[in-house]
């Protein structure tokens, strides 16, 4: 019992860090946006210029700029959840620039009872885990493949990145290098997955992590006693 509530402890102190590096993430990348529009006027009249003076390759030069800047900053995907959305996409631009590519295909059905700070959480533990695991390795072997979707009556997501040796398991618990606050994510996506009585898979091999989570469409969310169990 001492040892739950340890547990327990650790994870909400560990989660609140979390969601405030969230927060700082997508402010992060909100206020590029907007110093990119702010300076837009800007942008147009240094172009004009330079096209008045016929200083073509010099426009060229500054429009690709724009573009790259655009591109780190531009929601690349729209699940359908605005919150989702800012998670992921915040997620994505990390990843891009710790040189990680990262493919996504995901959509929320509209009809899902899954909380969007629930959601949140799930996507940033998983997300955060991903990327940790590929700054350890060579630009040329990392990679993301994120899913979310619809699979039958639940919502499908998955998460695939590269990864080094296989990681030992403790229990329910996979533990890494980068210490236990591994553990402590996975602990709290599974949490919240038994909470909405949904399924979740996390599989190490060498080179490869995948973690698997289907969560019902419709509201089963349920309240549980100490030993863990619905009621």
């Amino acid at each position: 019992m001492f040892w739950n509530r340890w547990i327990d402890k650790r994870i909400e102190a560990y989660q609140s860090d979390l969601m405030k590096k969230y927060c700082d993430e997508v402010e992060s990348m909100y206020t590029k946006m907007r110093g990119w529009r702010h300076d837009y006027h800007n942008h147009i009249q240094a172009m004009q210029a330079s096209m008045a003076l016929g200083k073509y390759e010099e426009v060229n030069a500054y429009l690709r700029q724009l573009n790259d800047d655009l591109t780190s900053v531009d929601t690349v995907i729209k699940t359908g959840r605005v919150m989702v959305d800012a998670i992921l996409n915040g997620k994505i631009n990390i990843a891009a620039q710790n040189e990680i590519p990262v493919h996504a295909k995901a959509k929320i059905p509209e009809e899902t009872a899954i909380h969007d700070v629930d959601l949140c959480v799930i996507i940033g533990n998983l997300l955060d885990n991903a990327i940790e695991e590929n700054r350890k390795l060579p630009e040329a072997d990392r990679f993301i493949r994120i899913y979310m979707g619809t699979k039958n009556t639940q919502l499908y997501i998955a998460v695939t990145n590269a990864a080094g040796k296989k990681q030992k398991k403790l229990g329910s618990l996979f533990l890494s290098s980068k210490g236990q606050q591994h553990g402590f994510g996975l602990a709290r996506v599974e949490s919240i997955v038994k909470k909405y009585d949904g399924l979740f898979s996390a599989d190490s091999e060498d080179g490869g992590f995948t973690a698997e989570i289907l969560l019902p469409l419709t509201n089963t969310v349920r309240t549980r006693n100490d030993s863990g169990e619905a009621v």
